[in-house]
Protein backbone atom coordinates (compact mmCIF):
# COMPACT_ATOMS: atom_id res chain seq x y z
CA UNK A 1 0.00 0.00 0.00
CA UNK A 2 2.80 2.03 -0.45
CA UNK A 3 2.28 2.85 -4.06
CA UNK A 4 0.25 5.96 -5.45
CA UNK A 5 -1.77 3.09 -8.24
CA UNK A 6 -5.36 2.68 -6.49
CA UNK A 7 -7.97 0.33 -7.63
CA UNK A 8 -11.66 1.27 -6.69
CA UNK A 9 -13.34 -1.40 -4.69
CA UNK A 10 -16.71 0.88 -4.28
CA UNK A 11 -18.35 4.26 -4.31
CA UNK A 12 -21.43 4.67 -2.50
CA UNK A 13 -23.51 7.70 -1.91
CA UNK A 14 -25.66 8.14 1.13
CA UNK A 15 -28.17 10.75 1.61
CA UNK A 16 -29.77 12.20 5.13
CA UNK A 17 -32.36 15.11 6.08
CA UNK A 18 -31.77 16.47 9.39
CA UNK A 19 -35.36 18.38 10.13
CA UNK A 20 -34.95 21.96 11.55
CA UNK A 21 -37.21 23.71 13.78
CA UNK A 22 -35.77 27.05 12.58
CA UNK A 23 -35.59 27.24 8.76
CA UNK A 24 -32.36 29.09 7.16
CA UNK A 25 -33.74 32.27 5.29
CA UNK A 26 -31.99 33.66 2.29
CA UNK A 27 -32.99 36.82 0.43
CA UNK A 28 -34.17 33.91 -2.23
CA UNK A 29 -35.86 31.15 0.12
CA UNK A 30 -35.85 29.22 3.19
CA UNK A 31 -34.25 25.87 3.46
CA UNK A 32 -36.88 23.85 6.21
CA UNK A 33 -34.28 20.95 6.58
CA UNK A 34 -30.68 20.06 6.37
CA UNK A 35 -29.35 17.54 3.50
CA UNK A 36 -26.08 15.83 2.96
CA UNK A 37 -25.20 13.23 0.68
CA UNK A 38 -21.84 11.76 1.96
CA UNK A 39 -19.64 9.74 -0.46
CA UNK A 40 -17.83 7.06 0.48
CA UNK A 41 -14.70 5.15 -1.45
CA UNK A 42 -12.93 1.88 -1.08
CA UNK A 43 -10.15 0.74 -2.69
CA UNK A 44 -9.19 -2.66 -3.05
CA UNK A 45 -6.79 -3.06 -0.32
CA UNK A 46 -9.31 -1.40 1.87
CA UNK A 47 -8.65 2.05 2.08
CA UNK A 48 -11.33 4.51 2.98
CA UNK A 49 -12.25 8.48 1.80
CA UNK A 50 -14.85 10.51 2.17
CA UNK A 51 -16.29 13.42 0.34
CA UNK A 52 -19.63 15.25 -0.05
CA UNK A 53 -21.74 16.79 -2.82
CA UNK A 54 -23.46 19.97 -2.45
CA UNK A 55 -27.12 19.31 -2.31
CA UNK A 56 -29.48 22.19 -0.94
CA UNK A 57 -31.39 23.59 -3.82
CA UNK A 58 -34.02 22.55 -4.77
CA UNK A 59 -35.36 21.04 -1.85
CA UNK A 60 -35.73 17.51 -3.47
CA UNK A 61 -32.37 17.77 -4.73
CA UNK A 62 -29.62 15.65 -2.98
CA UNK A 63 -32.18 12.55 -3.52
CA UNK A 64 -31.24 13.10 -6.89
CA UNK A 65 -27.24 13.63 -6.64
CA UNK A 66 -27.36 10.77 -4.93
CA UNK A 67 -28.73 8.53 -7.60
CA UNK A 68 -26.43 10.18 -10.19
CA UNK A 69 -23.46 8.92 -7.81
CA UNK A 70 -24.77 5.52 -6.96
CA UNK A 71 -26.56 4.71 -10.75
CA UNK A 72 -24.84 6.61 -13.27
CA UNK A 73 -20.68 7.82 -11.86
CA UNK A 74 -19.79 5.03 -9.28
CA UNK A 75 -20.87 2.38 -12.40
CA UNK A 76 -17.86 3.51 -14.46
CA UNK A 77 -14.94 3.69 -12.28
CA UNK A 78 -15.31 0.47 -9.93
CA UNK A 79 -12.83 -1.93 -10.80
CA UNK A 80 -10.35 0.83 -12.44
CA UNK A 81 -6.77 1.72 -11.25
CA UNK A 82 -5.56 5.45 -11.16
CA UNK A 83 -2.53 7.11 -9.41
CA UNK A 84 -4.32 10.27 -9.02
CA UNK A 85 -7.23 11.56 -8.20
CA UNK A 86 -7.69 14.13 -10.89
CA UNK A 87 -7.46 11.13 -13.56
CA UNK A 88 -11.13 10.28 -12.23
CA UNK A 89 -12.38 13.70 -12.01
CA UNK A 90 -11.24 14.34 -15.75
CA UNK A 91 -13.20 10.80 -16.88
CA UNK A 92 -15.63 11.37 -15.18
CA UNK A 93 -16.55 15.00 -16.09
CA UNK A 94 -15.64 14.25 -19.91
CA UNK A 95 -17.66 11.14 -20.07
CA UNK A 96 -20.78 12.91 -18.75
CA UNK A 97 -20.79 16.16 -20.80
CA UNK A 98 -23.19 15.36 -23.28
CA UNK A 99 -25.68 13.30 -20.68
CA UNK A 100 -25.51 16.49 -18.86
CA UNK A 101 -26.04 18.38 -22.20
CA UNK A 102 -28.94 16.62 -23.20
CA UNK A 103 -30.89 16.62 -20.05
CA UNK A 104 -29.66 20.25 -18.67
CA UNK A 105 -27.98 19.39 -15.36
CA UNK A 106 -24.99 20.55 -15.48
CA UNK A 107 -25.31 21.48 -11.96
CA UNK A 108 -26.34 18.57 -10.63
CA UNK A 109 -23.61 16.26 -12.81
CA UNK A 110 -20.83 18.39 -11.30
CA UNK A 111 -22.32 18.42 -7.52
CA UNK A 112 -22.07 14.64 -7.73
CA UNK A 113 -18.69 14.10 -9.34
CA UNK A 114 -17.27 16.55 -6.70
CA UNK A 115 -18.07 14.79 -4.06
CA UNK A 116 -16.65 11.59 -5.45
CA UNK A 117 -13.45 13.76 -6.26
CA UNK A 118 -13.38 14.70 -2.25
CA UNK A 119 -13.69 11.28 -1.70
CA UNK A 120 -10.88 9.94 -3.73
CA UNK A 121 -8.62 12.94 -2.56
CA UNK A 122 -9.12 12.05 0.91
CA UNK A 123 -8.12 8.01 0.11
CA UNK A 124 -5.27 8.88 -2.02
CA UNK A 125 -4.17 11.33 1.05
CA UNK A 126 -4.50 8.18 3.31
CA UNK A 127 -2.46 5.79 1.23
CA UNK A 128 0.35 8.68 1.40
CA UNK A 129 0.17 8.60 5.09
CA UNK A 130 -0.27 12.42 5.18
CA UNK A 131 -3.06 14.63 6.24
CA UNK A 132 -4.85 15.99 3.25
CA UNK A 133 -3.45 19.90 3.77
CA UNK A 134 -0.13 19.16 4.09
CA UNK A 135 -0.18 16.46 0.75
CA UNK A 136 -2.01 19.80 -0.46
CA UNK A 137 1.23 22.05 0.06
CA UNK A 138 0.34 23.52 3.52
CA UNK A 139 2.51 24.32 5.83
CA UNK A 140 0.39 25.11 8.83
CA UNK A 141 -2.65 23.37 9.99
CA UNK A 142 -3.88 26.64 11.50
CA UNK A 143 -6.70 28.21 9.38
CA UNK A 144 -8.64 31.30 10.82
CA UNK A 145 -13.03 30.69 10.10
CA UNK A 146 -15.78 32.81 10.26
CA UNK A 147 -19.39 32.25 11.55
CA UNK A 148 -21.98 32.66 8.69
CA UNK A 149 -25.95 31.81 8.32
CA UNK A 150 -26.12 34.50 10.28
CA UNK A 151 -30.57 34.89 9.79
CA UNK A 152 -31.93 38.49 9.63
CA UNK A 153 -34.38 37.10 12.80
CA UNK A 154 -32.38 37.08 16.08
CA UNK A 155 -29.13 38.02 14.01
CA UNK A 156 -27.78 39.71 17.09
CA UNK A 157 -28.25 36.78 19.79
CA UNK A 158 -27.09 34.46 16.99
CA UNK A 159 -23.50 36.36 16.76
CA UNK A 160 -23.61 36.68 20.44
CA UNK A 161 -24.04 32.87 20.79
CA UNK A 162 -21.28 32.65 17.96
CA UNK A 163 -18.75 34.49 19.86
CA UNK A 164 -19.10 32.38 23.00
CA UNK A 165 -18.16 29.63 21.21
CA UNK A 166 -14.70 31.26 19.86
CA UNK A 167 -15.54 32.83 16.45
CA UNK A 168 -14.04 36.32 16.20
CA UNK A 169 -15.76 36.93 12.53
CA UNK A 170 -19.47 37.27 11.59
CA UNK A 171 -21.03 36.98 8.34
CA UNK A 172 -24.86 38.19 8.21
CA UNK A 173 -27.28 37.77 5.55
CA UNK A 174 -28.95 40.78 4.10
CA UNK A 175 -31.08 41.97 1.61
CA UNK A 176 -34.59 41.67 3.86
CA UNK A 177 -35.08 44.97 3.32
CA UNK A 178 -33.28 48.29 4.20
CA UNK A 179 -34.43 48.77 7.52
CA UNK A 180 -33.99 45.20 8.49
CA UNK A 181 -30.35 44.84 6.99
CA UNK A 182 -28.74 48.40 8.22
CA UNK A 183 -29.81 47.54 12.15
CA UNK A 184 -28.73 44.14 12.16
CA UNK A 185 -25.63 45.29 10.46
CA UNK A 186 -25.18 48.02 13.38
CA UNK A 187 -26.02 45.51 16.08
CA UNK A 188 -23.64 43.00 14.48
CA UNK A 189 -20.88 45.78 14.38
CA UNK A 190 -21.50 46.77 18.16
CA UNK A 191 -21.14 43.08 19.17
CA UNK A 192 -17.90 42.47 16.86
CA UNK A 193 -16.23 45.83 17.44
CA UNK A 194 -13.12 46.18 15.27
CA UNK A 195 -13.31 42.41 14.35
CA UNK A 196 -14.11 40.57 10.84
CA UNK A 197 -18.01 41.36 9.66
CA UNK A 198 -18.93 40.84 6.46
CA UNK A 199 -22.26 41.03 4.85
CA UNK A 200 -24.01 38.28 2.19
CA UNK A 201 -26.97 39.41 0.18
CA UNK A 202 -27.35 36.15 -1.80
CA UNK A 203 -27.58 37.59 -5.28
CA UNK A 204 -30.76 39.60 -3.80
CA UNK A 205 -30.46 43.12 -5.23
CA UNK A 206 -30.89 44.76 -8.80
CA UNK A 207 -27.76 46.67 -9.69
CA UNK A 208 -29.89 49.85 -9.08
CA UNK A 209 -30.45 48.11 -5.37
CA UNK A 210 -27.18 47.39 -4.74
CA UNK A 211 -25.80 50.83 -6.10
CA UNK A 212 -28.37 52.94 -3.24
CA UNK A 213 -27.15 50.21 -0.48
CA UNK A 214 -23.39 50.67 -1.24
CA UNK A 215 -22.81 54.21 0.66
CA UNK A 216 -25.26 53.26 3.37
CA UNK A 217 -22.85 50.07 4.15
CA UNK A 218 -19.71 51.95 4.21
CA UNK A 219 -19.93 52.93 7.88
CA UNK A 220 -20.04 49.09 8.87
CA UNK A 221 -15.99 48.30 7.79
CA UNK A 222 -16.98 45.32 6.21
CA UNK A 223 -14.76 43.06 4.83
CA UNK A 224 -16.57 41.89 1.73
CA UNK A 225 -20.01 42.60 0.50
CA UNK A 226 -21.00 39.11 -0.97
CA UNK A 227 -23.12 38.28 -3.98
CA UNK A 228 -25.04 41.98 -4.02
CA UNK A 229 -26.45 41.00 -7.60
CA UNK A 230 -26.95 37.84 -9.55
CA UNK A 231 -24.04 35.98 -10.39
CA UNK A 232 -24.94 35.87 -14.56
CA UNK A 233 -25.64 40.00 -14.39
CA UNK A 234 -23.42 41.14 -17.37
CA UNK A 235 -20.07 42.37 -16.54
CA UNK A 236 -20.19 45.95 -16.50
CA UNK A 237 -23.05 45.96 -13.94
CA UNK A 238 -19.94 44.16 -11.61
CA UNK A 239 -17.81 46.87 -13.10
CA UNK A 240 -20.17 49.18 -12.21
CA UNK A 241 -20.17 48.42 -8.67
CA UNK A 242 -16.74 47.92 -7.75
CA UNK A 243 -16.57 51.67 -8.84
CA UNK A 244 -18.58 52.49 -6.31
CA UNK A 245 -17.99 49.88 -3.23
CA UNK A 246 -16.10 51.24 -0.88
CA UNK A 247 -15.49 47.40 0.21
CA UNK A 248 -14.45 44.94 -1.62
CA UNK A 249 -16.98 42.66 -3.35
CA UNK A 250 -17.24 38.84 -3.09
CA UNK A 251 -18.34 35.88 -5.37
CA UNK A 252 -17.86 32.70 -6.41
CA UNK A 253 -20.05 30.25 -5.74
CA UNK A 254 -22.15 30.14 -8.33
CA UNK A 255 -19.29 30.31 -10.74
CA UNK A 256 -19.05 26.85 -12.41
CA UNK A 257 -16.04 26.70 -15.10
CA UNK A 258 -12.86 27.43 -15.48
CA UNK A 259 -13.47 30.42 -17.89
CA UNK A 260 -15.58 32.27 -15.76
CA UNK A 261 -13.28 31.76 -13.12
CA UNK A 262 -10.68 32.87 -15.25
CA UNK A 263 -12.47 35.95 -16.11
CA UNK A 264 -12.81 37.50 -12.73
CA UNK A 265 -9.07 36.50 -11.58
CA UNK A 266 -8.36 39.04 -15.02
CA UNK A 267 -10.61 41.62 -14.14
CA UNK A 268 -10.59 44.25 -10.69
CA UNK A 269 -13.71 43.58 -9.36
CA UNK A 270 -13.55 40.84 -6.71
CA UNK A 271 -11.46 41.11 -4.12
CA UNK A 272 -12.96 38.01 -2.38
CA UNK A 273 -12.91 34.84 -4.44
CA UNK A 274 -15.30 32.16 -2.94
CA UNK A 275 -15.15 28.92 -5.05
CA UNK A 276 -17.20 25.62 -3.33
CA UNK A 277 -15.29 22.67 -3.62
CA UNK A 278 -18.41 20.46 -3.28
CA UNK A 279 -20.81 22.59 -5.70
CA UNK A 280 -18.23 22.27 -8.69
CA UNK A 281 -14.61 21.29 -9.17
CA UNK A 282 -13.53 19.34 -6.11
CA UNK A 283 -9.78 19.73 -5.21
CA UNK A 284 -9.26 18.59 -8.59
CA UNK A 285 -9.39 22.13 -10.42
CA UNK A 286 -10.25 23.96 -7.01
CA UNK A 287 -6.51 23.29 -5.56
CA UNK A 288 -5.20 24.94 -8.80
CA UNK A 289 -7.70 27.65 -8.65
CA UNK A 290 -7.21 28.78 -5.10
CA UNK A 291 -3.68 29.05 -6.23
CA UNK A 292 -4.23 30.90 -8.98
CA UNK A 293 -6.35 33.27 -6.74
CA UNK A 294 -3.53 33.82 -4.55
CA UNK A 295 -1.48 34.86 -7.84
CA UNK A 296 -4.44 37.34 -8.74
CA UNK A 297 -3.68 39.48 -5.31
CA UNK A 298 -7.07 38.47 -4.41
CA UNK A 299 -8.37 36.74 -1.40
CA UNK A 300 -9.69 33.03 -1.31
CA UNK A 301 -12.24 32.02 1.29
CA UNK A 302 -14.19 28.62 0.37
CA UNK A 303 -17.47 28.93 0.14
CA UNK A 304 -19.37 26.60 2.15
CA UNK A 305 -23.15 25.74 3.37
CA UNK A 306 -23.50 21.64 3.69
CA UNK A 307 -22.32 18.84 6.34
CA UNK A 308 -19.90 17.93 8.10
CA UNK A 309 -17.23 16.41 5.35
CA UNK A 310 -17.33 19.26 2.89
CA UNK A 311 -16.62 21.20 5.85
CA UNK A 312 -13.67 19.48 6.53
CA UNK A 313 -12.07 19.10 3.02
CA UNK A 314 -12.86 22.77 2.60
CA UNK A 315 -10.54 23.64 5.69
CA UNK A 316 -7.91 21.15 4.32
CA UNK A 317 -7.90 23.09 1.31
CA UNK A 318 -7.78 26.46 2.62
CA UNK A 319 -4.87 24.96 4.94
CA UNK A 320 -3.20 23.71 1.73
CA UNK A 321 -2.48 26.78 -0.57
CA UNK A 322 -1.41 28.79 2.46
CA UNK A 323 -3.50 31.49 1.92
CA UNK A 324 -4.69 34.26 4.68
CA UNK A 325 -8.42 33.89 3.93
CA UNK A 326 -11.29 32.61 6.09
CA UNK A 327 -13.42 28.84 6.45
CA UNK A 328 -16.56 29.72 6.38
CA UNK A 329 -18.60 28.16 9.23
CA UNK A 330 -22.34 27.86 9.27
CA UNK A 331 -23.95 28.84 12.90
CA UNK A 332 -27.45 26.78 12.19
CA UNK A 333 -28.44 24.19 13.77
CA UNK A 334 -26.69 20.86 12.28
CA UNK A 335 -25.50 17.82 13.17
CA UNK A 336 -24.90 16.33 9.63
CA UNK A 337 -22.18 18.99 9.84
CA UNK A 338 -21.37 19.08 13.66
CA UNK A 339 -20.67 15.25 13.85
CA UNK A 340 -19.12 14.73 10.83
CA UNK A 341 -16.43 17.89 11.15
CA UNK A 342 -13.92 16.79 12.88
CA UNK A 343 -12.09 19.73 14.48
CA UNK A 344 -13.77 22.59 12.88
CA UNK A 345 -16.01 22.10 15.79
CA UNK A 346 -13.33 23.13 18.14
CA UNK A 347 -13.18 27.06 17.75
CA UNK A 348 -10.24 28.53 19.46
CA UNK A 349 -9.70 32.55 19.05
CA UNK A 350 -11.43 32.56 15.38
CA UNK A 351 -9.35 30.01 14.33
CA UNK A 352 -9.14 25.75 14.25
CA UNK A 353 -6.24 23.47 14.10
CA UNK A 354 -6.86 20.26 11.46
CA UNK A 355 -3.82 18.63 13.29
CA UNK A 356 -1.55 15.77 11.47
CA UNK A 357 -4.11 12.75 11.09
CA UNK A 358 -3.83 11.08 8.10
CA UNK A 359 -6.12 12.60 5.20
CA UNK A 360 -9.30 14.26 6.44
CA UNK A 361 -8.65 12.46 9.65
CA UNK A 362 -12.50 11.49 10.12
CA UNK A 363 -13.65 8.34 10.23
CA UNK A 364 -17.74 9.14 10.26
CA UNK A 365 -19.70 7.71 13.00
CA UNK A 366 -22.85 6.89 10.68
CA UNK A 367 -24.48 5.80 13.73
CA UNK A 368 -24.90 9.01 15.02
CA UNK A 369 -26.66 10.15 12.06
CA UNK A 370 -28.63 7.26 11.11
CA UNK A 371 -32.24 8.34 12.16
CA UNK A 372 -32.03 11.25 9.68
CA UNK A 373 -30.86 8.87 6.64
CA UNK A 374 -33.24 8.82 3.87
CA UNK A 375 -31.58 6.95 0.94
Amino acid sequence: MTTDDFTIRSIEALCYRYPLATPVVTSFGRMLNRPAVFIRAVDEDGVEGWGEAWSNFPAPGAEHRARLVNEVLAPGLVGRKFDHPAQAFDILTRGTEVLALQCGEHGPFAQAISGIDLALWDLFARRRHLPLWRLLGGRASTIKVYASGINPSGAAQTAEAALKRGHRALKLKVGFGADTDLANLAALRAIAGTRMLAADANQGWSVDQALEMLPRLAEFDLRWLEEPIRADRPREEWHKLRASAKMPIAAGENIASVEGFKQVLAEDVLGVVQPDIAKWGGLSACVGLAGDILKAGKTFCPHYLGGGIGLLASAHLLAGIAGDGWLEVDTNDNPLRDLLCGPVASVKNGTIDLGEGPGLDLSPDLATIVNYRVL
